[in-house]
């Protein structure tokens, strides 16, 4: 029996990763194919739903200090559970709602500090905390008014995952205006963020200024740096965590795609991730809500896969944008049924 392995990365705004890889599995099995589902992520919203494990919920500090109910996840493994937390859910724009709902000035990472102590007095060996969606630009000062110093970590390994590579203080700068900025606060937050790294690099003897992906989430992943944390590939971790290499090297097809595809899909993302991964070991069909500017051969080029082994569909261009929008997950099943039906009979 052939096999499907079905890897995207969420459909922000549409379709969660579960949903896109239930509805390509879903296509598989009709068409007499067994299927794996592998929902994804880079390290940003979609981790937990990603990694799975025991659900947990911690009312936490919020972004704006209203207190919230922040999901967290427990997973086990052979050395013992890990943490997983993803820092949106406590610290997130969407608790605030968009950029003119939120203070960038007053953001802070405190409650995504409650949420990894919550995890280590769970028993977590290690935990590991999601950049990505944040509302704040605090260099982490909040989450480390929580954890303090790196006796309060105990025995626990502490990784930061993202898929930027932007320095802590450019973390203002790049995404401060995304967060409701001025330009006279991107200012004030950068000299902020300047006093910090000056203050971790005394308390901690950490240069927090010389690490790639320390401005991740406005800087917290630089400031848990400072505690020790090791900064990751978040793709990487979620592909360790689920077993994504065993699975792919089974595959006769693997499915994988995100909302949208573009130059950017091609520098740490989850579409990349699977196809250096896949290796040209399987034909890979990439699905998304729409394309900018990239097609098979851009692909190839940029993970070395065989052009003809890489096909790509845009919901938008085959059904357009209202279904797109409207019927992602259901169109991505659609897409393999017909992808199957011509390529595989």
């Amino acid at each position: 029996m052939p096999l499907l392995v079905a890897a995207p990365d969420k459909f922000r705004g549409t379709a969660t990763a579960p949903e896109i890889a239930d509805a390509a599995a879903l296509a598989a099995e009709r068409a007499g194919w067994g299927a794996v589902r592998l929902p994804l992520a880079d390290g940003g919203e979609g981790l937990l739903e990603a990694v799975g494990g025991e659900r947990r919920v911690e009312v936490v500090e919020g972004p704006l200090g209203a207190p919230v109910a922040a999901e967290w996840r427990l997973v086990p493994g052979e050395d013992g559970p890990t943490g997983v937390v993803e820092m949106a859910r406590a610290s997130g724009m969407q608790l605030v709602g968009d950029a003119s709902a939120n203070d960038p000035l007053r953001a802070t990472t405190r409650g995504t500090g409650e949420l990894v102590a919550a995890a280590i007095r769970a028993g977590a060996r290690r935990v590991v905390v999601g950049c990505g969606g944040s509302a704040t630009t605090d260099g982490g000062a909040g989450a480390l008014e929580i954890l303090r110093d790196r006796s309060h970590l105990g025995n626990a390994r502490l990784l930061v995952a993202c898929d930027v590579e932007t320095r802590f203080l450019d973390a203002a700068r790049v995404f401060g205006p995304q967060k409701g900025a001025s330009p006279d606060q991107v200012a004030e937050l950068t000299d902020r963020l300047g006093e910090l790294a000056a203050h971790y690099l005394e308390r901690y003897g950490v240069d927090v200024t010389e690490l790639a992906g320390a401005g991740a989430a406005g800087g917290l992943a630089g400031g848990l740096a400072a505690l020790g944390a090791e900064i990751v590939s978040g793709f990487g971790l979620v592909a360790q965590l689920t077993g994504l290499e065993r699975h792919l090297a089974a595959a006769d097809l693997v499915v994988t795609g995100e909302g949208r595809l573009d130059a950017t899909s091609l520098s740490g993302k989850v579409v990349s991730g699977v196809l250096r991964l896949l290796d040209g070991r399987a034909p890979a069909l990439v699905v998304a809500g729409a394309v900018d500017g990239i097609g098979p051969g851009e692909i190839a080029s940029a993970t070395g896969v065989a052009q003809d082994l890489v096909e790509v569909a845009s919901l938008t261009d085959l059904f357009g944008i209202e279904r797109a929008v409207g019927e992602a997950a259901a169109l991505v099943g659609e897409v393999v049924r017909e992808h199957i039906a011509r390529s595989h009979t």
